[in-house]
């Protein structure tokens, strides 16, 4: 029988403080399967809120530092680490976001004025729309990386390309003449590098002009949303079009998202645009995550970095605005080539900074949705 106690387990690591939430680890809940065997080892595990959190190593560190301070007759600690994600506010008062079936239902929000219906999808956890002001600045390769980064930590992740007007999601993943399958009267979406993929792009003809007027935009892309069997969702990203026209409002007016990521390039006339996006996410109430900086240097081969389109442009804008800077991503030829090859940078070139620049993004846009998700919990 071993003398150490549970309990003393438990007030050492309620000493150990989640970073970015501001509680202890036991407060939280994020202990589990606390074990003492009859040799003094000490096991547990700790439950994070996102499978791409960027603080693991040193949380895991803190807990073992804590147990070993409190407790120095454990022979062994052996913290394992695991990650649920939590559920967007929206979802709370509706079984923590875990619904039946998977499939979008329409329910009435009384929104006041007279607002559009609510689509509520109840299997999906957080719903994140990836915007710009204006076209041009590798929105979509932002998207498609950070879907790409968030399912290679463990998360259960989709995408939707919300460009009925050029869709690129098909080419980006090198799916031109791939059709959805129909089950049941949903489409099954696209599964491809661990993430499920929905675009007007499967559906017509690449050749196809589309010429939507604003209500045909709006119903279409309800469509996307509730014709679709997503399953299970940790986080379903939007790739919105550029600027902040009919297919935005309709997004935001018909979805209760987490929240926004707005990205824009260094330079001063991006950021013009970028501050009309931020207005609207702010009118219509849609928490923004922050910004993501792209395209914001040119590695040389010797290492030194060309600012070609101005420095740090998209940092100083967040800072202006009180917004999270979500990380700068540098430009380079692998970029293009990703997206033209069907084959996102992030598997082809994992490597290169340009990779571990987008993984670092997606690591934070993970954190600002828990971090959001924690202050709803604790309102």
């Amino acid at each position: 029988m071993s003398s150490i106690q549970e309990s003393q387990i438990i007030s050492a690591l309620a000493t150990v403080m989640e970073p970015d939430l501001g509680r202890d680890l036991i407060t939280l809940g994020m202990i589990e399967n606390i074990a003492i065997d009859d040799a003094d080892n000490v096991s547990f595990t700790v439950v994070l809120t996102t499978p791409a959190c960027p603080m693991k190593e040193s949380i895991k560190q803190s807990c073992i530092d804590a147990v070993r301070a409190a407790v120095p007759e454990a022979a062994t600690v052996e913290v394992t680490m695991d990650s649920k994600v939590t559920s967007s506010c929206s979802h709370h008062g509706k079984n923590g976001g875990h619904g039946h079936g998977g499939h979008g239902h329409n329910h009435e929000a009384h929104g006041g004025h007279g607002a559009p219906r609510k689509i509520e999808l109840e299997n999906v956890k957080n719903i994140i729309a990836v915007a710009s002001g204006k076209g041009g600045v590798g929105k979509s390769t932002v998207s498609v990386n950070l879907a790409v980064s968030l399912a290679a930590t463990g998360a259960k992740v989709g995408l939707i390309d919300a460009d009925l007007y050029g869709p690129s999601i098909p080419t980006m993943f090198g799916l031109l003449d791939t059709k959805p399958e129909l089950l049941d009267n949903k489409l099954i979406p696209i599964e491809k590098y661990g993430v499920k993929l929905m675009s007007i792009g499967f559906l017509v003809d690449s050749e196809t002009a589309l010429i939507w007027r604003g209500p045909m935009a709006s119903s279409a892309i309800r469509q996307l949303i509730t014709d679709v069997d997503w399953q299970e969702l940790d986080y379903l990203i939007f790739d919105l079009p550029p600027g902040t026209g009919d297919i935005q409002l309709t997004l935001v007016q018909a979805l209760a998202l987490t929240g926004a990521v707005i990205v824009t390039t260094p330079q001063d006339v991006a950021l013009a645009d970028v501050s009309k996006a931020v207005t609207m996410f702010r009118k219509v109430e849609v928490p923004i995550l922050g910004v993501v900086e792209n395209m914001s240097w040119y590695e040389l081969p010797d290492g030194t970095r060309d600012y070609i389109f101005g420095r740090q442009g998209g940092e100083k804008f967040a800072k202006a605005n009180a917004l999270p800077f979500l990380g700068a991503i540098p430009i380079s030829s692998s970029i293009r080539e990703g997206g033209d090859t069907g084959k996102p940078f992030i598997i082809s070139n994992p490597d290169a900074p340009t990779s571990a620049a987008a993984k670092l993004v997606a690591g934070e846009i993970a954190r600002q949705v828990s971090i959001r998700n924690a202050a709803c919990d604790s309102n």
